[in-house]
């Protein structure tokens, strides 16, 4: 159960991008994103995920760029997800399983790494809402990896201007997740021990 909450958030390689036509480009937008990306080194907030059956986990969220990144659910959910700079981890500890996708691999990968080129890999979006700047992202050739839309809210006290609002991640089943965070905190010390983690399989070496 709690493998196919998360399979939206990590499933979705993002190589190529494709867009419906009717989309007109900005790049200053872009710009601001990749501003903001390049800024924000560290950030913490609580996120409220969704599924498609409308199950709502929540947890802290925990990000360290380039390439870390932790969700840690709530009491009783036995689900944990970490990024370590190369591999993204998902960690069933009700099943004992262990899954790793490359950082590269997944639709993260976006909010990751700081120094990608925006105008090579995502388009902005019509939002409806001169106050909210999204970001979509998608292969046409691989349309099974699914698709991946970041919501920024523009804010002058953010980041580059932009408050990271969360994101929505669909899957070749139809399958959306959908992130919500708030109370985010920018550029605060973070660990790099935040993003260990407990092996749970038999003689599993620690991470």
């Amino acid at each position: 159960m709690f493998r196919r909450l998360t399979l939206a958030l990590a499933a979705a390689p993002l190589a190529a991008i494709a867009f419906p036509a009717i989309v007109v480009a900005q790049p200053s937008d872009l710009a601001r994103v990749s501003d903001h990306l390049r800024t924000v080194e560290t950030m913490t907030a609580d996120f409220t995920q969704t599924d498609r059956a409308g199950k709502v986990l929540t947890g802290t969220l925990t990000l360290k760029r380039p390439g870390k990144i932790r969700f840690q659910y709530e009491k009783g959910v036995p689900l944990l997800i970490v990024g370590d700079g190369k591999a993204l981890t998902m960690i069933d500890y009700q099943v004992r399983q262990v899954s790793r996708w490359p950082i590269g691999s997944s639709p993260l990968g976006i909010l990751l790494d700081p120094s990608k080129d925006m105008s090579k890999i995502a388009k902005v979006v019509p939002s409806g809402d001169d106050r909210i700047l999204l970001v979509e992202a998608r292969d046409p050739k691989h349309p099974e990896y699914g698709i991946i839309t970041l919501a920024f809210a523009r804010s002058q006290s953010a980041p580059a201007g932009l408050m990271l609002q969360g994101w929505v991640a669909l899957d070749s089943q139809n399958n959306r997740t959908t992130i919500r965070l708030n109370n985010q905190q920018f550029n605060q010390p973070v660990s790099d021990k935040t993003f260990l983690w407990d092996d749970p399989r038999p003689r599993g070496p620690r991470r």
